[in-house]
């Protein structure tokens, strides 16, 4: 069973930076997209970010529009999360998601990261 694994959380100060990382070891196969969530104690899961492989197509929720960047570097088969311009509010537990199944459609994730945490503080 394919299986992601985060990494590249921690805690910063506001207006800090981080660089999340995203790997499926053992996999190298088909992708159809691939996602960022996060969750905070007592809140919803939150969609952050998306990426389509073919094309590159990206999206992002409001809250990160601007301050965060999705990309993926194939050769390393490696999924990356840069958030910029830190703030307490990011404050979460992070996931990595993928789609390796679809095509054609929306991303439907049924593969799911363990979570890397990161902590902003003011």
């Amino acid at each position: 069973e394919v299986q992601l694994v985060e990494s590249g959380g921690g805690s910063v100060q506001a207006g800090g930076s981080l660089t999340l990382s995203c790997v499926a070891p053992g996999y190298n196969g088909y992708h159809y997209c691939m996602g960022w969530f996060r969750q905070a104690p007592g809140k919803e899961r939150e969609a952050i970010a998306t990426m389509y492989t073919a094309g590159g197509a990206t999206y992002y929720a409001d809250s990160v529009k601007g301050r965060f960047a999705i990309s993926q570097d194939n050769a390393k088969n490696t999924l990356y999360l840069r958030m910029d311009s830190l703030k307490p509010e990011d404050t979460a537990m992070y996931y990595c998601a993928a789609d390796l199944e679809g095509a054609a459609r929306e991303c439907e994730f049924n593969y799911w990261g363990q979570g890397t945490q990161v902590t902003v503080s003011s």
